[in-house]
């Protein structure tokens, strides 16, 4: 079975935000997969995607405060700064974390560890809405 999906998230403040919820509701035939394979392709170069923690927020902060610590706003060498001082330390930091990740598929269920979720990482103060493709291939 092949099936796609269009997600598209409103828009979120800048941050790490849990989404796992709204990508599972977003694929009505995950509960006939067996197994197989989740791929969430983000359409965006100023936001990202990534797989941790999903019970403590402070996880979230930290991840926050260290991406920012280490890909300041406003670095004075950046040259693509039309559309702010956010932008291109967003694009980096969307590039170092990825746009995209293939996640099993196991009775019916994304196969995460306990303590793991799909975060969408926000990079800019304003991002606006943010649209994912989810392709879920498998057998039922």
């Amino acid at each position: 079975m092949w099936a796609q999906h269009l997600l598209t998230l409103p828009p979120k403040p800048r941050g790490f935000h849990l989404i796992t919820r709204e990508v599972v509701a977003a694929v009505p035939e995950l509960p006939e997969i067996h197994a197989g394979l989740l791929h969430v392709f983000l359409q965006h170069t100023s936001a990202s995607l990534t797989v941790s923690e999903n019970a403590s927020p402070d996880v979230r902060r930290d991840f926050e405060r260290y991406f920012d610590r280490a890909v300041p706003d406003g670095w004075a060498d950046f040259e693509h700064t039309l559309e702010g001082p956010d932008d291109m330390a967003a694009h980096i930091k969307a590039s170092v974390l990825g746009a995209a990740m293939s996640l099993p598929v196991r009775q019916g269920q994304l196969a995460l560890g306990t303590w793991q979720g799909i975060y969408l990482c926000e990079h800019r103060g304003r991002g606006g809405p943010r649209r994912l493709v989810l392709t879920l291939q498998g057998a039922g």
